[in-house]
């Protein structure tokens, strides 16, 4: 009698097992949080089905002896957006091109297309964004999606990375360097308003991918920004062993067992606005999103009243923004500049940012949004701007040598005496908020004409820094920075100058706040937390439903000083009639 043949049941059978172990430790991997470590053989053998790409690296921070090497992944990194967008971001030596059209192509073989959101000028990337389809959103672990050319027909089982997708709320995005630091913007260290972890719990990691790193200490922790030592000159030439080496920075967690933050972020030389212009007085920097129909009023009214340069840092737009800053650029010669900046509820990072990116460009920054205007009660028969209006509201001088001797006025205290004798570094500008004013849309001539009628009391402030005098730390409430020891701060009364802020416009432009409060600390509109927050609309819900009556709330005060001041000061004629200069 013929032995039958076994050798193929067993070959299934320990197959199967191999399978259902690896699978085991994979799930195991993702919950934790952990990088996925393969043996060589189980590489080979997923190599050998296409499973993964070829090259594998040693990650020498996590592997003790005799650990398996990781699995180098060369898709562009992912991260998860909140609102369940996918944001993809080349490698700094792989740029995919805005002219391609891309897929992206999830765990269960469900697609979205990838659309180009913008190019990252520090690191040289360039930046895709796909949302993450209906059916994908409830499966877990969340793995990384592939981005491929639409045209290539690729599944998610042939080329799968099988990698957990990088979740935004805990990552290093963005860095910059100085002469004599590096400053790293990262999410999820410092999550309360107000508490930041000490800078002797953490660390720097610099990473060139291909086996060695360094680590140096942090210098200061505030929010999302972290300035840490530079690698010394000899760590450096390690890192750029073979000259074309990209270094990844991130955080360290310091402890029994370190964590390491996931990060994006890439080490840069020492980068600045390069203008060829000089250093101007008087800049103006905004976070903007979708504001190409504000932008003209709000530069053209700025640049006659003294602002010499504006800088935007773009959160993601996606209307006409490029294009209109284009035209005034090429055609009205206004020095605008466009970071991209896509980084979501991180507003006051990009302000820091924008405190060293731009100090050798500008010496004071005014920090307002495109819905805000500048204006003074003396100006009212003024019969054309100045260049002089804005800048009259700042000192005339500014030491940055040691504070003068106290005032010797016998009537004020020693403490507030000493206050006083300090040099001005700050100068904040209290608001006035306007309703929408009978507005069922966005104003055909501007805001400065559509909105006339607000609330009788001031509402916070906006300010224009002094550069030079912002703490180390870069610490910021969004429109004010904290000053270093020996400046201080000055406001404005009234009388001298306020801030008209077209706030609560027609409810076709109001709404869109809902989608997303762009400050790190201010809870989103439609979360059920904060509801007294005063960042919050009185009258409104949790959903962008339109309140009964709201184009005549906000109105205790009609007030039409901007609107017949800028009529006057920016009117020309025209073979239809008579039109601001900002009209198209």
């Amino acid at each position: 009698m013929r032995r039958k043949n076994h050798t193929p049941l067993i070959s299934i059978f320990i197959s199967f097992l191999l399978f259902t172990t690896l699978s085991l430790y994979v799930v195991r991997n993702f919950f934790s949080g952990q990088k996925l470590q393969l043996s060589p053989s189980t590489i080979k053998s997923l190599q050998h089905n296409n499973l993964i790409k070829e090259e594998v690296e040693e990650d020498s921070h996590r592997l003790v002896r005799n650990n398996p090497p990781l699995v180098k992944y060369v898709q562009p990194e992912s991260v998860l957006l909140p609102d369940w967008e996918v944001l993809f971001v080349s490698s700094p030596d792989s740029i995919l091109s805005k002219d391609n059209e891309y897929t992206c192509v999830f765990q269960n073989n469900e697609t979205s297309p990838g659309e180009y959101t913008g190019f990252l000028q520090s690191s040289n990337r360039t930046v895709f964004k796909c949302e993450v389809p209906d059916s994908v959103r409830c499966i877990r672990p969340l793995l990384k999606p592939i981005l491929t050319k639409s045209d290539e027909n690729i599944t998610f089982s042939n080329g799968s990375n099988a990698v957990e997708m990088i979740r935004w709320s805990f990552l290093a995005y963005e860095s910059l360097s100085t002469e004599n630091d590096v400053i790293l913007f990262a999410k999820g260290i410092n999550n309360r308003q107000g508490v930041n972890r000490s800078p002797e719990e953490l660390l720097c990691v610099f990473d060139n991918g291909v086996g060695y790193s360094v680590k140096t200490s942090v210098v200061t922790s505030a929010q999302e920004v972290f300035r840490c030592n530079h690698p010394t000159e000899t760590e450096l030439g390690s890192l750029f062993k073979d000259g074309d080496e990209k270094i990844k920075i991130s955080l360290e967690i310091v402890g029994i067992r370190p964590v390491r933050v996931p990060s994006v972020a890439y080490y840069v030389p020492k980068s600045s606005i390069e203008d060829g212009e000089g250093k101007a007085q008087l800049c103006a920097c905004t976070m903007v999103c979708n504001v190409a129909k504000f932008l003209k009023e709000w530069v053209i009214y700025n640049s006659k009243l003294g602002v010499e340069k504006f800088i935007l840092y773009d959160n993601d737009s996606d209307d006409d923004l490029h294009k209109v800053v284009q035209g005034l650029v090429d055609g009205e010669e206004y020095n605008v500049k466009v970071f991209f900046w896509p980084w979501p509820k991180a507003q006051e990072a990009g302000f820091s940012h924008s405190a060293i990116y731009a100090k050798e460009s500008c010496k004071w920054m005014m920090y307002m949004d495109v819905d805000e205007f500048i204006f003074a009660h003396s100006w009212l028969n003024a019969s054309e701007p100045s260049q002089g209006m804005i800048p009259s509201f700042l000192p005339t001088t500014t030491p940055l040598s040691s504070p003068p001797a106290p005032s010797s006025n016998t009537n004020l205290s020693d403490e507030k005496a000493k206050w006083l004798a300090q040099p001005i570094g700050q100068v904040s500008i209290k608001c006035l908020e306007y309703g929408p004013s009978n507005q069922q849309s966005h104003p055909i001539a501007g805001v400065t004409q559509g909105y006339t009628c607000r609330r009788r009391n001031e509402q916070r402030h906006k300010s224009i820094v002094l550069l030079d005098t912002i703490d180390t730390s870069l610490h910021n409430a969004i429109h004010h920075f904290r000053l270093k020891e020996g400046w201080r701060g000055n406001t404005l009364s009234l009388h001298k100058g306020v801030v008209h802020h077209f706030k609560y416009q027609a409810w076709s432009e109001f709404k869109a706040k809902f989608r997303r409060r762009v400050s790190t600390y201010v809870v989103d509109w439609t979360q059920e937390v904060n509801l007294k927050s005063k960042d919050r609309t009185p009258g409104l819900g949790l959903e962008a439903i339109e309140p009964e009556g709201w184009a005549q709330q906000f109105c205790e005060v009609n007030d039409t000083r901007l609107k017949s001041t800028t009529q006057r000061w920016f009117s020309q004629d025209s073979a239809f009639g008579s039109k601001l200069v900002w009209q198209d």
